[in-house]
């Protein structure tokens, strides 16, 4: 079974920072893109960043210059190191990932982190 865990989120104040992790496991043969969303209560899932099996990036408008992701192919793991965190930035955060197993591809989510940023 091919699946994606988050770990790193929790309770930061304004202006901190914090490091979300998200490692893919299962039969991998490859991983594509890998990107970060988050959720916030009674709002859109939107896209905060994403990063190529290349390690081309891109981010949403809202958080360059303060979010930076990166990924570790031999760990299979995406990265994203938050700073100058905002109350704005609280919300859900999930992984996605394109992975190829031996039985196919998949558009995975994981069970998504909590990312707290109090004023």
């Amino acid at each position: 079974q091919v699946q994606l865990v988050e770990s790193g989120g929790g309770l930061v104040q304004a202006g901190g920072s914090l490091r979300l992790s998200c490692a893919a496991s299962g039969s991998i043969l490859s991983i594509g893109t890998m990107g970060w969303y988050r959720q916030a209560p009674g709002k859109q899932r939107e896209l905060v960043a994403r990063i190529t099996s290349g390690g081309s990036t891109n981010y949403a408008d809202s958080v360059k210059d303060r979010f930076t992701i990166s990924r570790d192919n031999a760990k299979n793991t995406v990265y994203l190191q938050m700073a100058s965190l905002k109350p704005d930035d609280t919300a859900v955060y999930l992984c996605n990932a394109g992975v190829i197993s031996r039985r196919g591809y998949y558009d995975l989510w994981g069970q998504g982190t909590q990312v707290t940023v109090s004023s």
